[in-house]
């Protein structure tokens, strides 16, 4: 069954939107609201991680589970973050990068779709249970970098 490359497309995903949160994290964390929630919602990546790994692990597929340590440029990114901070191009980066999130995140929603409709398809109810509780979550992730997006693209574009 086609199930293996469904939870192994969406396993990798899953890691990038990660590294992605971790990324914005790092790159922003002289700005405190947008560095703790972006790890927050890393979080809920790497549980989604850590599942799909568990299930993968007692069926079919194997599925890495969390790839750490984070990057090592995630150092160096904090490390510039407070003296970017001054300079009107971090705030354009920032627009960059959560656009960026928030297309990974839509990525990531519609892996979620495809496995929860194999799974039903399948009978699979462990994996449907597992789609249904994550797949909020990550429409969650979307729904936030969307709305920093609407939040902060006026300020940054007319200034």
């Amino acid at each position: 069954m086609k199930l293996d490359l469904v939870t192994r497309e969406l396993s990798r995903a899953e890691h990038n939107l990660c590294d992605g949160l971790h990324a914005i994290a790092a790159r922003h964390k002289a700005d405190s609201d947008i560095h703790h929630i972006a790890l927050d919602l890393a979080k809920w990546s790497e549980n989604h991680i850590r599942e799909l790994s568990e299930y993968g692990n007692g069926h079919k597929p194997r599925l890495s589970a969390l790839r750490w340590p984070v990057a090592a440029s995630t150092r160096i990114q904090e490390w510039m973050s407070e003296p970017l901070r001054r300079r009107p191009e971090p705030a354009l980066l920032l627009l960059a990068d959560l656009r960026r999130i928030h297309l990974m995140a839509a990525g990531v929603s519609l892996d979620w779709e495809l496995l929860a409709q194999t799974a039903q398809a399948a009978k699979d109810e462990s994996l449907l249970e597992l789609a249904s509780r994550c797949h909020p979550e990550t429409l969650r992730q979307m729904r936030w970098a969307n709305a920093m997006l609407k939040e902060l693209s006026p300020q940054v574009l007319t200034n």
